[in-house]
């Protein structure tokens, strides 16, 4: 059973009046910045969660960003039926404004909290404490809160511990925004090369002898006449020479689109080859040399033939 609490001591937190009020706009705009709003569960902030309760003794815990008409669970333990409220109903709309651990040990006997649906209804709290996930630029986000069924008061110790954890939120959030802005910038990057790849084809390679792929951020002048075949993987390709391999960020309809059409030609969904390449066909598998002049026989690579474009490359070859 939790302690018996006096009078005096069932309310901690701030009073409303004495709470900062941000440029609301602002700090939407921040929070919308970190594109985390309506994204699925992550293991850090899941595992950040468990551990506020662990430590506070709760059953539930939440990581809690407040939107501008709802507060939504970033991560959410205890309260799983719920993945947002409205804002009207969120003790941490509150909590996010206090410049400490914003506690209430007996919502029943807090004016401001007695009427809360979360309170007279299930899920019934008594008992919230939230620490105020801050913004580098200063703005309130969230937070990351306990609450409990039954009244409680944490100590000094778990109140550092929870100023300790709403940092680690901010941390994670800060990391997640860091990676999602690398990968647009690269994409980007992506974007540019591929414009770049486009460009010097179109200015060095109008018989298409030539082909420019990116490697290592730098733009390679491929001869066509020294690629075997090439091979889809996924959102790229493999292209592979006598002497190299290089993968590149492309699409097989772009690929084909960019190799002389006489010489080579599009025999499986992920394969395309070179017509002067193949050594030998068997059923549903041609062999494709792999050195170059006298050794081009050597440890021929098998390639599937698709039954699409069967007909297409038999009519192709100089049959007798």
């Amino acid at each position: 059973m939790p302690p018996k609490m006096n009078t005096a001591a069932k309310i901690t937190r701030p009073s409303v009046s004495s709470l900062q009020q941000p440029d609301e706009n602002e700090r939407l705009e921040v929070l919308r910045n970190y594109q985390i709003l309506d994204s699925p569960p992550e293991k850090a902030f899941d595992d950040l969660v468990r551990l506020a309760a662990y430590i506070c003794g709760t059953t539930i815990s939440l990581v809690s960003l407040i939107d501008a008409e709802r507060q939504w669970f970033k991560a959410n333990l205890g309260l799983e039926r719920f993945s947002e409220t409205h804002r009207d109903a969120a003790f941490c709309q509150y909590a996010m404004l206090s410049d400490d651990v914003f506690e209430v040990s007996d919502t029943t006997l807090d004016p401001l909290f007695q009427q809360n649906p979360l309170v007279v209804s299930n899920p019934n709290i008594r008992f919230y404490a939230g620490a105020a996930l801050v913004s580098p630029e200063g703005l309130p986000l969230g937070t990351i809160c306990a609450l409990d069924t039954q009244p409680r008061s944490l100590n000094d110790q778990q109140r550092e511990a929870m100023r300790i954890l709403a940092r680690e939120v901010v941390a994670h959030l800060e990391l997640r925004r860091a990676r999602l802005q690398l990968e647009q910038e690269q994409q980007k990057l992506e974007g540019l090369l591929r414009m770049a790849n486009n460009a010097a084809e179109t200015m060095f390679v109008g018989s298409r002898n030539e082909i420019f792929v990116k490697q290592d951020h730098k733009l390679v002048r491929v001869h066509t006449n020294d690629i075997r075949y090439v091979e889809a993987l996924g959102d790229y390709v493999n292209i592979y020479t006598s002497r190299e391999r290089y993968t590149v960020y492309s699409t097989m309809k772009e690929l084909e689109a960019k190799l002389p059409l006489r010489e080579f030609a599009r025999v499986h969904r992920k394969y395309i080859v070179c017509l002067d390449r193949i050594t030998s066909i068997e059923g549903d598998i041609m062999l494709v040399d792999n050195g170059r002049g006298t050794d081009r026989q050597v440890n021929p690579t098998p390639v599937p033939i698709g039954n699409s474009y069967k007909a297409a490359l038999l009519s192709r070859l100089n049959l007798i």
